[in-house]
């Protein structure tokens, strides 16, 4: 069953495509006209991080730091440090990549509450090649203590999940993509982080896939063929890399003999492996993590790429054909 809050045409062909990044401009629109001291920073990537919606919207409150992603950490981290709540935005492999010690030193270690952006995330960025392919983003910031790390579905839990991180404080990394993607969730759907959504369940499944950010789409469409071929599987939705909804994990651990988990980032220091340590700590269970396999990624379309490095349906089905007992 289809959880009531996902839109049922995400299991066709008529799934609507949306941009995750627009989601976050227009959730940045809106937290900054709830909160006067919302502001927001780009590193030269106006448009395409869609932080040039908010610029048009309130430009007293929007500062081009130009190719400068690791002054950017810092300047807003001393804004946050006035009261002010800083939204950054750049390619994800810029910010955090480029930036990583400030944002560890000047933002994590200073509780600051800078909420950052990594735009253009995954292998699905495509032609753009290896170099603007962030797929240890996810890594990075996972080890931040005090960094909650969330990767978004869709454009309308992007925009929730932006208007949610301007109303908490602390710091927040958010990655969102470059490329159009199904639209899963209902807009009036609700955001809570550190809560897994139950994305598609039976009845005595053996089998969970569990999956974060885009790639949603793919999960389902593998589940529902295991499930006809008499696999009984479930899908979870975790929005919430940081924190992990641990609850979820010890009954999907309990009740699994097989845990799947797909994401669009390298398997080493990902949303699997913040799994898998919980899982093998705490209800073990046999848990086999798809994504990139330590490699870099290359120039291709998107769907060449996600099939080529497994984070597609065919993958999953033949990953839990081989292993499922």
């Amino acid at each position: 069953m289809l959880h009531e809050s996902l839109d049922p045409n995400i299991l066709t062909d008529d799934a609507e495509v949306a941009h995750t990044r627009d989601g976050f401009g227009r959730g940045l629109v809106a937290a900054g006209e709830d909160n006067p001291q919302v502001v927001a920073l780009c590193a030269d990537l106006t448009e395409s991080t869609r932080t040039h919606l908010f610029a048009e919207q309130f430009p007293e409150r929007f500062v081009q730091v130009g190719v400068a992603e690791q002054n950017m950490a810092s300047v807003a981290s001393g804004m946050a440090a006035m009261g002010k709540v800083p939204f950054i935005a750049s390619y994800a492999m810029f910010s955090p990549g480029r930036s990583w010690e400030q944002v560890r030193t000047t933002i994590g270690y200073n509780e600051a509450n800078v909420k950052i952006i990594g735009a253009h995330a995954g292998v699905s960025v495509g032609p753009d090649g290896a170099t603007h392919q962030a797929i240890e983003d996810i890594a990075l910031m996972r080890v931040v203590p005090g960094m909650t790390v969330l990767a978004p579905v869709d454009i309308h839990e992007a925009e929730r999940m932006v208007r949610w991180a301007a109303t908490y404080e602390g710091p927040v990394y958010i990655r969102i993509g470059r490329e159009k993607t199904p639209v899963a969730t209902k807009r009036e759907s609700t955001f809570e982080p550190g809560k897994a959504l139950p994305a598609y369940t039976v009845d005595e499944a053996t089998v969970t896939l569990l999956s974060t950010g885009t790639v949603l789409g793919s999960v389902l469409r593998a589940a529902v063929s295991l499930n006809e071929q008499g696999v009984a599987t479930n899908v979870y939705h975790f929005a919430s890399v940081k924190p992990l909804d641990t609850a979820a994990l010890d009954t999907i651990a309990a009740a699994s003999q097989l845990i799947v988990t797909i994401e669009e980032h390298q398997v080493a220091g990902g949303f699997g492996s913040a799994v898998a340590e919980y899982v093998a700590a705490n209800e073990p269970t046999k848990v086999v993590r798809l994504g990139v396999q330590d490699q870099y990624g290359q120039s291709g379309t998107p769907a060449e790429l996600l099939a080529h490095y497994g984070i597609d349906a065919d993958t999953i089905i033949g990953t839990v054909t081989t292993h499922h007992a």
